[in-house]
Formats: C-alpha cells, sequence, structure tokens
C-alpha cells in the first residue's frame, strides 16, 4: 500500500507542475518566444519519459526529472537572459508551495541548470534531462524547429541571421558542440541527427554551386564584349532598318498615287485631246504627266536595291576588309567558304565589331541615298501638282472653248 501510496503522490506532483507550467508558458510566456514555449516544454516532457523508460531508475529520480522537463524553461516567462536561475526560482518557490521535499527541490534545481548550454552532465540525471533537452537534432523535424528557434531570436533581438549563416551555426553545432551522453540517445536519436547534418551539408553545398554559378555569369557578364556597345549596335540597327522600311513605304505611296494618277488620266483625260476643241489641254495635261512620271521614276530609283558582287576571297577576310554579314557580299559563295569565313569571324571580337561598324556604316549611306532621292520625290511630286493645277486653270482661263470660239 505504502508503494502505491508513493506512486499516487508522484504523480499528483507531477500533473499539479504540468498544470502549473502550461499555465505560465500559455498566459505569460511573451508571444515572441516561438521556439521556448508549451511545445517545446512538451516535447521535453516527452523525451525525457522515453528516457526514463530505457532506464532503470527508482521512482523518485522519474519523478525529479519529470519535474524538471516540465519546469527547466518556466524562467523564460521572466525574460531570457539567466533563464535557468529564474526558472529554478519559479520551480522552488512552486514545489515549496506544494510541500515537496526540500532535498527533492535542491535535486529540481540542480537538473535545471544541468540544461544550461556548455555544462557537462556529472551524473546520469544530467545526462538525461541534457538528452532530452536537445531531442529535437535527433527528430526529422529538425529543420523546421530550428528556423522557429532563428525567428525567436530576430523576434527578441537578439540575433538575426541570414540563411547562410543560420546554416553554418547549425552545422557547427553539430559538429563541435553537440552531442548526446545517454546509450539509448546514441542508438535511437544519433542516426537522424547525422540525417540532418548530411541535409544541412547538402543545402550549403547546393548553395555554393549557386553562388559559383552566379560568380561565373557575373564573371561572364564582366568579362564578355560591353553589354552597352552590344546594346547600342542592337538599337542602332534595328533604328536604321526601321527607317528604311519607312522609306519604303513612302515612295510605295507615291508609286500608287502617281500611278492612279496616269491610269486616270490615259483612261479619261488623253482620248478627249483628240476633240480639236481640247486642244487647250493638251499643254497642262503634258505638264501633269511629265511630273507623275518623273515622280513615278525617283520613287522606283529610291527602293531600287544594290546587289554587289558576291563574293570575297580569304585574303579579304584575313586582312578584315570585308562585311561577312551583309548578304551581298557572300551570295554567289559556296556554303562551306561561307562557313569557314564565319569561323575565322567569331574568333575575333574586333573583327565581329568591325563587320557591325561596317554594316550600320554602309546601311547608313543606303538610307541617306534612299531618303535623299525620297525628298526629291515629294518635292517634284509637290511642285509638280501646283504647277498643273495653274497651267489647268490657265489653260481654261485663256485658252478655254470660249475663247477657242
Amino acid at each position: 500500500m505504502g508503494h502505491l501510496h508513493n506512486i499516487k503522490d508522484m504523480s499528483d506532483i507531477i500533473e499539479k507542475t504540468k498544470v502549473f507550467a502550461t499555465d505560465l508558458l500559455t498566459n505569460v510566456l511573451d508571444p515572441k518566444h516561438l521556439y521556448h514555449n508549451l511545445r517545446h516544454t512538451e516535447r521535453v516532457a516527452k523525451s525525457t519519459k522515453e528516457l526514463l523508460d530505457a532506464h532503470n531508475l527508482a521512482d523518485e529520480d522519474r519523478e525529479i526529472l519529470m519535474l524538471t522537463a516540465w519546469l527547466h524553461d518556466t524562467g523564460y516567462t521572466k525574460g531570457t537572459k539567466d533563464h535557468e536561475e529564474s526558472s529554478c526560482a519559479l520551480a522552488v518557490a512552486f514545489l515549496t508551495k506544494e510541500g515537496y521535499p526540500e532535498d527533492k527541490i535542491k535535486k529540481v534545481s540542480d537538473c535545471i541548470m544541468a540544461t544550461k548550454r556548455f555544462h557537462e552532465p556529472r551524473s546520469l540525471h544530467e545526462q538525461i534531462i541534457r538528452d532530452a533537452d536537445s531531442s529535437h537534432f535527433g527528430q526529422k523535424s529538425y529543420l523546421e524547429t530550428a528556423d522557429y528557434l532563428r525567428e525567436e531570436l530576430a523576434l527578441l533581438g537578439i540575433m538575426e541571421y541570414s540563411n547562410k549563416e543560420w546554416r553554418n551555426a547549425n552545422i557547427e553545432m553539430f559538429k563541435t558542440e553537440h552531442q548526446f551522453y545517454t546509450e539509448y540517445a546514441k542508438e535511437h536519436w544519433q542516426p537522424t541527427k547525422e540525417k540532418n547534418l548530411k541535409s544541412l551539408i547538402k543545402d550549403k553545398k547546393i548553395e555554393k554551386e549557386i553562388a559559383k554559378k552566379e560568380a561565373l555569369k557575373a564573371k561572364y557578364k564582366s568579362e564578355s564584349p560591353d553589354r552597352g556597345v552590344q546594346t547600342l549596335f542592337r538599337v542602332t540597327l534595328k533604328n536604321h532598318l526601321t527607317l528604311s522600311d519607312i522609306a519604303d513605304t513612302k515612295a510605295n505611296i507615291l508609286l500608287s498615287v502617281n500611278a492612279i494618277i496616269i491610269s486616270v488620266a490615259l483612261s479619261n483625260l488623253i482620248p478627249k485631246l483628240d476633240n480639236p476643241s481640247n486642244t487647250y489641254l493638251i499643254f497642262p495635261t503634258l505638264i501633269f504627266l511629265t511630273f507623275s512620271v518623273v515622280s513615278m521614276v525617283l520613287a522606283v530609283l529610291a527602293t531600287r536595291p544594290n546587289i554587289t558582287g558576291g563574293q570575297f576571297t580569304k585574303e579579304d577576310v584575313a586582312e578584315k576588309k570585308v562585311n561577312l554579314l551583309f548578304f551581298g557580299n557572300f551570295h554567289k559563295m559556296k556554303l562551306s567558304d561561307y562557313e569557314w569565313a564565319i569561323g575565322e569571324l567569331v574568333k575575333d571580337k574586333e573583327y565581329i565589331y568591325s563587320s557591325l561598324t561596317k554594316d550600320l556604316y554602309f546601311l547608313g549611306l543606303v538610307l541617306h541615298r534612299k531618303y535623299k532621292i525620297l525628298r526629291l520625290t515629294y518635292v517634284i511630286f509637290m511642285i509638280g501638282i501646283v504647277i498643273s493645277v495653274v497651267a489647268f486653270a490657265l489653260a481654261f482661263a485663256f485658252l478655254g472653248p470660249e475663247r477657242l470660239g
């Protein structure tokens, strides 16, 4: 009966302690504690029970360790600094109030202090509580749990880590600081801990590879032909081609208009000139048609393409005299010869720039010729229309049918 009574008493004090710790960590603890909260304490209590089940300890020892598990982080309700000492103070006050023996309270306090960072455990009790407190290192949810700790440190203004810094800090913790002490933890939790470490190292390698690729990419960009120069050639060539299309469109408009004018004149005006009464229209009509024909001829000249010889020699390529980018320079050549020439071109950055410059220059000359002729065409067309209208008006005024009659 006495043993059963002791078990009941042990169960009662643990349950009261659980309620006490749950109330503090739920209602008093700063919500910024995303890691050191009730969820962490529950995990430590569960891990402590798992370790206790694996060890044949007396009921008193089990009670002390379970009380430690529930009370070890209650001091965070008083602040992060010296929270172990604060936890001890809260534990002493609570357990004393509950009439818990003073010698056992001392053991609970000692076990709480054993959770302090860098503490080397001196007994199995301390080994168990330290392994339970760091059991998340050997759990599959470690990476998620560690992220809560990182965010907690940032929210509390203790330390902010970049992804790289946090991963390196965790790797350092795994390799040099943390270790499991109990045989049970080494057997059951260590393998998962090693997998977590491999994941961290793998992520680090992946990031290094990405950083390396980005560095190579940046280096390539810096060592490649100046991007500003490339953009200059690209935009300028595009503008020149657009201007060429505009010139061709304007010339086609003039061609169409003058073709319509001549067509109408030939079908309606010329047949009427056979009539003697319409002889006064001959001179204005000739003026009208002459200017239209001249405008058409100039419009055709403005759009007429010039084709060069279509061939070049290897000496021309070697001396960088020929522009390989213009079709008029290679349209008569064999494919094999042109492929060889392009191969020589891409080997030499200066030759590429030289070819682009020549292409731009000669395209500019073509544009100058087009717009010069086109301007002349519009001027002649405009003058022709004005003179023709004046000629028709004068003919009607001084040589019309009434005057002839």
